[in-house]
């Protein structure tokens, strides 16, 4: 994403789960790190979340986003609900939209560069995982968009291939066998 985010203009990242925020709290890092030009929004999809303390809690176990993580937890609200809108120093949105993510999924514009998504295990909870939300992931990707995860189910893959999504396998991290990236064409 570093070498995507020089071509300036707003840089949009969905996710699917917004969790602990440590997907937002890294790519911030490295949105800093980089020589970005434009801005960065990071607009979430989460339906149950957590609370600040809980946030802070769990993402002190990565002393190298310490600055993000406290900038997150000093602006979290205290009963995040409907819409959390945060703007951060350096050009940085945060959005969390706290619902189903196929409700926010399909209200939202068709303006994403990048997508993560990390919605809690297909086997646990395969609606997040479903095709009719992977077509909406698609529908609001950008040409040349992408997308990646370490989800790996093959029901996973098929769905966002159905999408329309070009879709290939990558060796995993942290012991996981294998994830997926692909792009919109």
């Amino acid at each position: 994403l570093p070498e995507r985010w020089e071509a300036g203009g707003t840089f949009t990242i969905g996710e699917l789960g917004f969790g602990t925020g440590l997907n937002f709290c890294e790519t911030w890092r490295q949105w800093k790190q980089s020589p970005a030009a434009g801005s960065l929004h990071f607009v979430s999809f989460e339906r149950f979340p957590m609370q600040a303390d809980e946030i802070d809690r769990a993402l002190a176990h990565w002393p190298e986003i310490d600055e993000e993580r406290q900038a997150l937890v000093a602006n979290w609200p205290t009963n995040p609900a409907g819409q959390v809108d945060i703007a951060f120093t350096g050009q940085v949105r945060l959005t969390v939209v706290i619902g189903a993510a196929l409700d926010g999924v399909s209200a939202s514009p068709p303006d994403f560069d990048a997508w993560y998504l990390d919605g809690f295990a297909p086997s646990r909870n395969p609606d997040m995982w479903s095709e009719e939300l992977m077509r909406l992931v698609f529908d609001r990707t950008v040409s040349g968009g992408s997308f990646a995860t370490y989800a790996a189910a093959g029901f996973v893959r098929r769905n966002l291939a159905a999408a329309g999504f070009t879709v290939e396998r990558r060796p995993g991290f942290a012991g996981k066998r294998e994830m997926l990236r692909g792009d919109k064409s």
